[in-house]
């Protein structure tokens, strides 16, 4: 499918649907619990139903009819392994947090997912699993999903490079349920927000454990257990990102609905940096409001804790005055897409000045032109590249539109209640 956008301001107020990382921890952690949890707003999205078939595959009992409260009946600490092989889909979380739940079987599972998603190396992940006592491979041999999984944790030591976060908090979440006590040390640990938010999700759960400062090295004993719980689901600051930097680009104001700037979600990160660029923010009891101005500034940002704002802040310093910055993410790489290389290719292709570093993306400022690019199947390449059109002269064609369900499906509807002329088709 296709989004056509046209050149234009944004005004009024969105509602941002609920964050997936959140959503996804909440239902992997509900199904490892003792009782009934419950999630209330969660998010409905591709990414989530696809942990839901996961959670169900491990035993749980997940009940989603109540768009406002999802049910999950837990395993108490002993899941069973899956009958047959999981498609988690596009969800690389959903991967790698639920192969740390699948390693607490006694039996093995066998986890895969859609073409983006097996590329994606799970190898450092798979070697710290079966340190801590679980079977662990790749079938293939690459470190790649398909994934055999299982055979049950015993505790130990593990040293682990993590590239990306969702490495140590898959060990996080399982090595609680563990026989004996785990002891994690992380020489390179990306993307520390999501960590914190795995130790806060822990920490609320009465689980113990003790963290460095720095979140490279945890001690965590075993033998604990979780209890069910209740918990609202805060609204997505890495989806709001697309409507933070939309109404930089276009000198807009807008109201996002439902932001807790207290959340350890670390897209937060962005609306500081969009204050620096020049945009006036204000947090107010219902979210955060954000006017752009006239002209952005450009300005440098480290994204090694926040790489999925990459897509959006390049659009936001393809427009700036003077030269943009982004460095530091080199993880951008191995995401859905390489998405260093998709953004300086695409936003080329309006009419950007990009410089393609190992690490990051160096943008001169000087506007775009409307022009047909692709999302290459990316969901934040989708949403960025549609916010580009925003501030395009003329027109803009994004194809490979369906993408965007994997995190945001409201994403056109909620463009167009903000006053955008996007449209979405074959």
């Amino acid at each position: 499918m296709k989004l056509r956008i046209r050149q234009g301001n944004l005004h009024g107020a969105v509602s941002i649907p609920g964050s997936k990382s959140h959503t996804i921890r909440g239902l992997i952690l509900g199904s490892l619990a003792h009782g009934v949890s419950r999630l209330l707003r969660p998010l409905r999205s591709s990414d989530t139903e696809s942990c839901v078939r996961l959670c169900r595959s491990l035993g749980a009992e997940v009940e989603t009819s109540d768009l406002r409260c999802w049910k999950v009946s837990g395993t108490a600490g002993t899941p069973t392994a899956a009958s047959g092989p999981v498609d988690v889909g596009n969800s690389g979380t959903t991967l790698f947090l639920g192969m740390g739940a699948a390693a607490l079987c006694e039996g093995l599972s066998e986890l895969t997912g859609d073409e983006q998603t097996r590329r994606r190396s799970a190898g450092p992940l798979l070697e710290g699993l079966s340190a801590l006592g679980a079977t662990a491979y790749s079938k293939d041999g690459t470190g790649c999903a398909p994934l055999v999984v299982g055979g049950g944790l015993r505790g130990g030591r593990v040293s682990i490079e993590c590239s990306t976060s969702q490495y140590m908090s898959s060990l996080l979440i399982a090595s609680p349920l563990a026989s004996g006590d785990t002891d994690i040390t992380a020489p390179l640990l990306n993307e520390k927000p999501y960590v914190r938010m795995t130790v806060r999700w822990l920490e609320e759960l009465g689980i113990e454990l003790e963290a460095a400062d720095d979140l490279q090295h945890f001690r965590v004993p075993g033998g604990q257990r979780y209890r069910a719980f209740e918990k609202a689901i805060p609204a997505d600051f890495s989806s709001a990102t697309f409507f933070l930097v939309a109404a930089a680009v276009t000198g807009s104001e807008l109201l996002l609905r439902g932001l807790d700037v207290n959340d350890t979600q670390g897209d937060r990160a962005v609306v500081g940096m969009l204050q620096e660029m020049g945009c006036a923010v204000v947090v107010e009891p219902g979210g955060v409001r954000i006017r752009g101005p006239e002209r952005l500034e450009g300005a440098t940002f480290d994204l090694n804790a926040t790489p999925d704002a990459l897509p959006a802040m390049a659009v936001a310093g393809s427009v700036a005055e003077g030269e943009t910055r982004l460095l530091n993410v080199p993880q951008a790489r191995v995401k859905e897409t390489d998405r260093l290389s998709v953004m300086a290719q695409e936003l080329g292709k309006l009419g950007a000045a990009v410089e393609e570093l190992s690490d990051g993306l160096v943008l001169k400022g000087g506007g775009l032109r409307g022009a047909h690019v692709s999302g290459h199947g990316d969901h934040r390449v989708v949403m960025a590249l549609a916010v580009a059109g925003l501030a395009a002269q003329g027109d803009t064609t994004v194809d490979t539109a369906e993408a965007a369900s994997v995190t945001f499906p409201e994403f056109p509807q909620l463009m167009r209640e903000a006053g955008a002329e996007i449209t979405l088709n074959d």
